[in-house]
């Protein structure tokens, strides 16, 4: 009887451990800090205008996705890599400035061994998510 207690004993403590150490792994910082700055509908459309700032972790790539509108981009600090489907990767750096266009599948990510800092303004559709991965 005592043996079969140690026993539950022991499998539960081990237990216990690796959900707690499950639970640390996945606290980990994200790669992608967005910041939302404002958001306005634009009167008598389907659109809103979201203002906010961006920021890549040094080494980081963004998946392709889209968003549902334009974006305007400007690079506060870093550098920044940018790549639409079809066309050739370009980087920014702090003070360029580059526009997303309506739904277009792209790319991008901080170049080196600092991250990157972007302002972006969105024009999405109402109701629609900023992001959308690619397939």
């Amino acid at each position: 009887m005592l043996k079969k207690l140690r026993l539950v004993g022991s499998v539960a403590a081990l237990s216990i451990a690796g959900l707690a150490y499950g639970q640390q792994a996945t606290v980990q910082p994200s790669p992608i800090k967005r910041t939302s700055l404002g958001k306005v509908e634009v009167p008598g459309a389907s659109y809103e205008v979201v203002f906010g700032i961006t920021e890549l972790a040094a080494g980081h790539k963004a998946g392709r996705h889209s968003h549902p509108g334009p974006v305007l981009v400007y690079v506060t600090e870093g550098e920044f890599w940018y790549h639409i489907d079809g066309q050739p990767e370009r980087v920014y750096k702090a003070g360029d400035s580059f526009q997303v266009p309506h739904s277009a599948i792209h790319a991008e990510g901080a170049v080196g061994s600092k991250s990157a800092k972007v302002m972006a303004v969105f024009i999405v559709e109402k109701g629609k998510p900023l992001v959308q991965m690619a397939q």
